[in-house]
Formats: structure tokens, C-alpha cells, sequence
């Protein structure tokens, strides 16, 4: 894979010499697409349920999806190994979408944001090199960077894609890519993002990396009535806040940011992600993205505990996902399940020492 890597090198800083930057995009894709399926043919890119193991990066993830009651699964996941053909690299996506089409959008982000961000990276990094400043390169602020212009051109592929009906469907999508220490975060919509660290006293616990982007926080709901969109929740529904149109009760959307959804683009709803980023440290253990179908009955802490005390790692996204299942069935037995989709990271593919959580030894199940 280093090779492909090289290629892309050196075709990246010719490219921008004699083109520029928005004549390259196209075959910047193409060339992306092949690292992607290079990736895919070495068996280091993960879809939805299962795990993979990198041994460059010294990670090792395990996914799992399952299908709620409400029709088929909009939920879907990505893992990629050596992202980008580099040994030290991992992209993870999961995102959850929503609307008669949402599967179909939820389908098309995930196919279309590793090679985009993938693309946008590589003519950053190019054009850093290029100006001379390859000895202080900023690799979050280049992240950054790749990841909006990734977001805004995925968001504007979809509307003028005439297969995709996004004009009432969408989806969220939350990914992450760690680069050796550097985490970088971006969140759209309103799944969740936790690191497990170990604490002074020895304990696991959670600290939320993203934003639940729901209608009603104060920044969100400025910005949707600034654009003269509704924001209020129903009557059956008390305490689900939802995105409404200027004089019409559709389409209720219950996130603030999402792909897709052009009814409401114009009254509040982006698709711009709030981007974060983290230094890994030795106390850090692992990360859970999930979608708010685990999170709607499954607390942080809850989430820590319940992967950290899966004694086979492989399964500790199913686990995870299967304990949303029955928690969401004892407390919300009159609601329609969910879909519940997780992804969990580890950082080390072995650990010296047994990670432990608030859940005593005894009581833990495998």
C-alpha cells in the first residue's frame, strides 16, 4: 500500500503545479477511489457488523447494526484501515438516516465521504508542501479543512444526484480519523462520539467528544427561527423538539444538522460539521460511536461499562448493541425500537492489564 501512497504523492504536487485546485477534483476522486478499493481488496475496510484488526496503527475495531421496528435499517457503518495507504492512519463512520429515502442517502455518504475527505487531504497536504511549509504542517487545521470542503461538496452531490430523492430524506454522519495521536472528530446530526479513559483512581470513564445536534440548543434554535424555520415538539411527544416549516407541520425533522433534507436547508438545517479535535493519551482506551437509537436509553457511562466488561473484544459492539435493544424495550415499551448501530475502537490490540470499569469483576459477563 505505501507505494499507492507515493503515487499519490507525487501526482497530487505535479497535478497542482500545472492545474489548480478545482480542475483536479475529479481525478483526485478517481485516484482516491482506488486507494479505497486497494484497501478493500487487502480486506481492511469493515461495513457495518464485524471487526477488523490494524497492525500499523495498532487499533482494532468491532461494528454491529441492527435493525429496529420502524421498516428497514437506516443505519450503516464504516471502518478503513490504513486510510489513505498509511500504516498509522484509521477513518470510522457511522451515520443514521431518516425519511422515506434515508438508507439510500445514509448509503451514498458513507460510499462518498472516505474518498472525498481522502482527496481533499491529499491536495492539502500537496499545497502545504508545495508552499514550503512541509516542515510545520498542522495536520488538525489540514483535517479541518478537508473535512468541510468534503461535507459541503457530498451535501451538494446528493441534491443534484437525480437517482437520490434527498429533498425530504437525509442523514447524519459522524467520523472520525485518528492520525497516530492526533483524533480528529466531525459530527453532523445527532450521534454520539465517547472516549473511555482511565481515571486517577483507576476507574474507566466516559468523556462525550461530540454535540447531540438536536433542534432545541440554544445555537441550533437561534439559527433555525433566524431563517424563519419552527422549532417545537408535539403534543404526543413531549420533549422531542423538531424542525418545522415556516407555515406547514412537515417535515418535524428531531436533528438540527443532517445531509440531505433540502425542505428545510433554506429555513435553519446545515450539513456544516462541528469539528473537534484530541491528542490520545496512555490513558485513553477506546472510542464508541453509536447512533441516538443506543443512546436514547444507554448512558455513557453505561456504554463504558458494558464494553470494557466484554471479555472477547470482537463482540463488544454487538454486546453494546444488544443491551440498547433490551434496555429500549424495558423503557420504552409503548415506542417503535429503533435502529442501533455501533462502533467501537480500540487503541491497543493488547492490553497488559485488564480494563476494568465501575462494574466490579465479579458481576461482569462475557
Amino acid at each position: 500500500m505505501k507505494h499507492l501512497f507515493s503515487l499519490i504523492n507525487g501526482w497530487a504536487k505535479g497535478l497542482y503545479l500545472s492545474r489548480g485546485w478545482g480542475e483536479a477534483v475529479e481525478e483526485g476522486r478517481e485516484v482516491a477511489d482506488e486507494l479505497l478499493m486497494e484497501a478493500r481488496r487487502n480486506n481492511m475496510i469493515l461495513k457495518n457488523s464485524g471487526t477488523v484488526c490494524g497492525e500499523g496503527s495498532n487499533c482494532f475495531a468491532a461494528a454491529c447494526s441492527q435493525r429496529g421496528e420502524k421498516g428497514v435499517n437506516q443505519d450503516c457503518s464504516i471502518v478503513c484501515e490504513e486510510f489513505g495507504s498509511q500504516e498509522d492512519m484509521i477513518f470510522c463512520g457511522i451515520f443514521d438516516g431518516h425519511g422515506s429515502w434515508g438508507h439510500y442517502v445514509a448509503r451514498k455518504v458513507r460510499k462518498s465521504l472516505p474518498a472525498s475527505l481522502l482527496c481533499n487531504w491529499q491536495k492539502a497536504l500537496a499545497l502545504t508542501s508545495l508552499d514550503g511549509n512541509s516542515t510545520s504542517i498542522c495536520h488538525s487545521e489540514i483535517w479541518k479543512e478537508s473535512f468541510l470542503r468534503s461535507c459541503a461538496a457530498i451535501d451538494k452531490e446528493l441534491k443534484e444526484n437525480p437517482k437520490l430523492d434527498s429533498f425530504n430524506s437525509g442523514t447524519t454522519a459522524l467520523s472520525i480519523v485518528k492520525q497516530g495521536q492526533l483524533l480528529v472528530i466531525a459530527n453532523v446530526g445527532d450521534s454520539r462520539a465517547i472516549m473511555a479513559t482511565r481515571a486517577d483512581d483507576g476507574r474507566l470513564v466516559p468523556v462525550q467528544l461530540t454535540v447531540d445536534f438536536k433542534p432545541n440548543l440554544p445555537q441550533e434554535a437561534e439559527r433555525i427561527t433566524h431563517c424563519n424555520g419552527r422549532v417545537f415538539c408535539l403534543r404526543d411527544e413531549p420533549g422531542v423538539h423538531r424542525v418545522w416549516l415556516p407555515n406547514v407541520e412537515m417535515p418535524g425533522l428531531a436533528m438540527s444538522r443532517a445531509f440531505g433534507d433540502y425542505c428545510v436547508k433554506n429555513f435553519g438545517v446545515i450539513s456544516v460539521p462541528e469539528i473537534t479535535q484530541r491528542l490520545i493519551s496512555g490513558r485513553d482506551q477506546f472510542i464508541v460511536l453509536a447512533t441516538d437509537g443506543v443512546w436514547d436509553v444507554i448512558s455513557n457511562q453505561e456504554a463504558v461499562d458494558i464494553v470494557s466488561s466484554t471479555k472477547d473484544r470482537r463482540k463488544s459492539a454487538r454486546r453494546l448493541v444488544k443491551c440498547a435493544v433490551h434496555a429500549w424495550k424495558r423503557k420504552r415499551p409503548a415506542i417503535a425500537l429503533d435502529d442501533c448501530s455501533a462502533v467501537c475502537l480500540f487503541f491497543h490490540s493488547s492490553h497488559p492489564e485488564p480494563i476494568y470499569s465501575t462494574i466490579p469483576p465479579s458481576s461482569r459477563k462475557a
